[in-house]
């Protein structure tokens, strides 16, 4: 079940405020998705760059339905019994990825716990399909943590993705409330076996700030990633997208996103991207560029 609103939220500061949706770049790619049968996370999750990145031209794809097994606190997209893959998908993404002109395509799911593998050979067939029509561009996958099925994160890293991000979301304290169904370790452990089967795809994770956590978690998170060799990381204020979604403690001035990217840099993170309204998806490109990680043998 996902928790009760709760009132008495603080007052959203000036930084946060002043970021607003705007609704005239949506209509074109809602059209374009609508017209293949797609979704965006952009959307479903209520995203608050939506119109920036659509007005640009980009959007995170969301693959495997828009119906989760799972119900996380922070998450604002539908929970339930999912509907059967759509196997013409894979082929379909990659049109609409071509009809945007998109050199770096992010995609990720929602999980799939129903399915024996998680939704892994899905994943699979969107990779291959998007580096067939276009052998060039840059692939991103954010996956879920497929129970920590091996096999299934083996299936999804060998179809060749340029970069594999997870999120471990928040501080391992506040899993049992952010993250009921999910292990920090599992999340950890799925990173840290990407960069050791593969060593040369670039490997990402995010986290969110505003639901209690300590700058001392955060750090200890930010070494945990960096141990397992995680090259980039993404840490954003978390947002309440919904009435039914867990309620925010407090907002984080830019100025401890600041001291937290920092703080990564000095840990060796390739690319540390920190601020009120960074997501894991956001100028993905730019992230994966600055990092170095196109370079990497």
């Amino acid at each position: 079940m996902r928790p009760a609103p709760v009132r008495g939220e603080p007052a959203l500061p000036a930084w946060i405020r002043e970021k607003k949706v705007r609704l005239s770049g949506l209509h074109e790619i809602k059209q374009l998705m609508r017209g293949r049968g797609l979704s965006t996370v952009c959307e479903e999750a209520r995203c608050p760059n939506r119109s920036e990145c659509f007005e640009r031209k980009t959007a995170t794809f969301l693959i495997a339905g828009d119906v989760c097994t799972r119900a996380c606190g922070f998450c604002n997209i539908a929970s339930g019994v999912p509907r059967p893959l759509d196997p013409a998908e894979p082929g379909n993404l990659a049109k609409a990825a071509a009809a945007l002109g998109l050199r770096h395509v992010v995609v990720t799911s929602v999980d799939r716990d129903d399915l024996p593998d998680g939704g892994a050979a899905h994943w699979g067939e969107v990779v291959r399909a998007l580096k067939r029509d276009d052998p060039t561009r840059t692939v991103e996958v954010l996956t879920p943590d497929f129970q920590g099925r091996e096999t299934s994160i083996d299936l999804v890293a060998e179809a060749g993705p340029d970069v594999f991000n997870h999120n471990v979301e928040t501080v391992p304290r506040l899993y049992r409330a952010v993250r009921p169904r999910a292990e920090f370790g599992r999340s950890v452990g799925l990173l840290a076996r990407v960069r050791r089967r593969h060593p040369g795809m670039a490997t990402k994770s995010g986290m969110m700030l505003g639901l209690s956590e300590t700058d001392d978690e955060v750090l200890e998170v930010l070494r945990h990633l960096r141990g397992a060799g995680v090259d980039i990381v993404t840490v954003g204020q978390y947002l309440r997208p919904g009435a039914w979604n867990l309620p925010v403690v407090e907002y984080a001035p830019p100025e401890r996103f600041e001291r937290i990217r920092e703080a990564g840099e000095r840990l060796g993170f390739r690319h540390v991207f920190s601020g009120p309204f960074v997501r894991s998806s956001y100028r993905a490109e730019e992230a994966f560029l600055a990092s170095g990680s196109a370079a990497r043998d």
